[in-house]
Parts: structure tokens; sequence; C-alpha cells
């Protein structure tokens, strides 16, 4: 604003629009001085200046759920002989399925044992799953061993095949001290069975069953070009087909773009999309609900503190910038900040929480 020391403003009004969506008066005709009177309207609308929290957020549809399953596909020779049902849990240590009648108990990791462990001195990071369920579940597996080689992960030492060995008599199972592919199942963590899709009298090696994560979460398909606005531990509300809503954190951002490529294009219409996954801060707000439709805001940016009016209340200058209006005529220069839910950040000299200003509506 031209002399912003001396808050020069100008008097005569005109409706302009284009203020972030709203209204707003300009004022011409050279005046100066702090006090400078307007000519009030006939009719003055009022509105409280207020100190409060202004967030940029976008709302948008997502579905909650227990997220997109993963196939388990078994290993090793032999016939299943018994399978999980629908929605059972995958327990450290406990068996999942049996194949030919014998128990496969289930490790958590990130690598799946993908070779016979029978001789000590083995190293790789099938071994450190092995090692490191173990000692999750009490077993003592000895020292690591050390590597000379460069090869990443625990090494298969005599103490930790003797620990195997202990934990397979207390389980039930051939006290051999060895495993082969086939014998346990590797998954990321407790998941839940989604669905069944083999059947006893099945080999051992087919598809067996799919798989979700254990807890309920919301999937947000967000435009690729905007996801960079959403990060893991942001909150959103999620609102339920209810009506209530319920505090929830981002947990993770999807690295597969959806609708980039044209296979995907054909199938989808609109923009190419990122799965983002929002899980509710507490289970028991969706313990009613296995899957619906739900709306999430997400804050992307958020002013804590700010003074704020309506974007109704803003007067633009004809030289540049922005002023209030008291209801008896004087003016404020003011300086804008974010504009959210139809209102909008305010700075100025003299302008403080409780101030009435003049509003267009």
């Amino acid at each position: 604003m031209a002399r912003r020391g001396r808050a020069a403003v100008a008097l005569s009004a005109v409706l302009v629009v284009g203020v972030a969506g709203a209204g707003a008066v300009v004022w011409s005709g050279a005046h100066s001085g702090e006090g400078t009177r307007a000519t009030a309207p006939v009719r003055v609308r009022t509105a409280t200046v207020t100190r409060t929290d202004l967030s940029d957020s976008r709302t948008l549809p997502g579905t909650l759920g227990f997220g997109r399953p993963h196939v388990l596909k078994g290993a090793g020779q032999g016939v299943v002989t018994a399978l999980p049902k629908p929605g059972a849990r995958a327990v450290r240590g406990q068996a999942l399925y049996r194949v030919d009648d014998r128990p496969v108990p289930v490790f958590f990791g990130d690598t799946p044992f993908f070779r016979p462990l029978t001789k000590p001195g083995v190293r790789g990071r099938d071994v450190s799953v092995l090692g490191d369920n173990l000692r999750a579940l009490g077993y003592d597996t000895g020292p690591a061993g050390t590597s000379r080689t460069g090869i990443e992960g625990e090494e298969f030492t005599p103490a930790l095949a003797a620990a195997l060995k202990r934990w397979q008599h207390d389980s039930g199972q051939d006290a051999t001290g060895t495993l082969v592919p086939g014998r346990a199942v590797v998954l990321p963590g407790a998941v839940r069975v989604d669905t069944v899709q083999a059947q006893p009298g099945d080999p051992a090696d087919a598809p067996l069953l799919t798989y979700t994560a254990a807890a309920k979460s919301v999937t947000v398909p967000v435009e690729a070009t905007d996801v960079g606005t959403v990060k893991a531990g942001d909150k959103a509300e999620i609102t339920l087909p209810d009506g209530r809503s319920v505090r929830g954190t981002v947990t993770a951002l999807g690295r597969t773009v959806q609708g980039s490529g044209a296979q995907d294009s054909a199938t989808q219409a609109g923009p190419a999309t990122v799965d983002v996954s929002v899980a509710p801060d507490r289970a028991k707000d969706v313990g009613g609900l296995d899957a619906a439709a739900v709306q999430v805001r997400f804050d992307t940016t958020t002013r804590r503190g700010v003074l704020a009016v309506p974007v109704s209340a803003l007067l633009a200058l004809r030289e540049g910038g922005y002023a209030l209006q008291r209801p008896d005529g004087t003016l404020i220069a003011v300086r804008t900040g974010m504009f959210a839910g139809g209102l909008v950040e305010v700075s100025g000299k003299g302008l403080t929480a409780g101030s009435k200003v003049v509003t267009a509506s």
C-alpha cells in the first residue's frame, strides 16, 4: 500500500470480485491520516475479529477396511490338510495351516525361508529371521557369529540350531534342529486372513490364502500431483457413514501410481492417484464396521492463534493492499495471510481480537 507508514487509504466504494473467491470493496480517492473516515453504508453488518486456528484442508473420499490383500503361496512338498478361517490372525510361533497333517508355524520377517538350514556356518537374512523369532519367543540362541565374508545376515550357529530344536520340541514338531522351506511361513506381522483360496488336498506349493493388515485403516486415493502435501504422521479427520467424525493419522503413502500407464488409463477415469493409508487413532471408534465408504479431511497447513475475519470484510485498496472498516467508518490497513473456510488471517496496527469490523455479508 502506498505510504504504508501513514496508512494512506482511498475512498469511493466499488464492488470487486475475485478476492479468494469472495467479494471485496475497492476504495479510491486520495485521503490520508489514520483517522480517515469512509461513508458508511446505510445498513452496516459487522463481524468480530477472532483469534483462532486456520487450516488449509481438503476432504477426499476413502474406503475403510483392512487394506489391500496379499496372496500367500505355499512352499515345499506335501498336501494341504488344514486351513484357517477368514478373519483368523497370524500369531508368531503358532501354526497357520497344516501340510501332511503337520503344523506350519508363523514367523515374522521380510525374508522367506528359501533354502534348507541344516549345516552350521550358513549366513543370510533368512537366518536372521529365524534367530529374531526364536529370541522373541524366549529362546537363547547364543552369541551371533561374526561375518568375515561381507554377507549380510546372521550365521546359523550350533547354538542357534540347538534353540531351534528346543522350540520344535516344545511346539510339538519333529525336533531336528534343522529347517527346510515349507516347514514354517514368514509373514510381515500379525496379519489377518482375508480369504482362503486352497482346499484340503491341494498341493502345498499352491496359492493358499490372501491376508491383509490386522488393523483397520482407510485407503484414500490422492491425486499424484497433490500427494506431496501429505506425509506420514499427519493428522486427519474421518467422517463415518453415521455422521460421526473420528481422528486418524496418516500411516503410509503408496509407491505405485494408479492410472499412470496406458493400461491403467483404460480402466481408470480421472487423474493418476496414489493410495494414502489413514489409521483411526482409536480402533474402537470403527469396531462395528469391517468396510465402509468414508470421507477424510486432511489439514495440510495450519496457522495457530492468528487473528481472522470473514473474507467479505476485506476492502481492496486501489493502490494495492487491503483494509478493514470499523463501524464508525475509520479504516485499518491490514496484511493478509492464509485463506480457509471463508475466513482470512489478518494483521495490522491497532487490530485486536474482539474488535468489530464491517462486512459485506
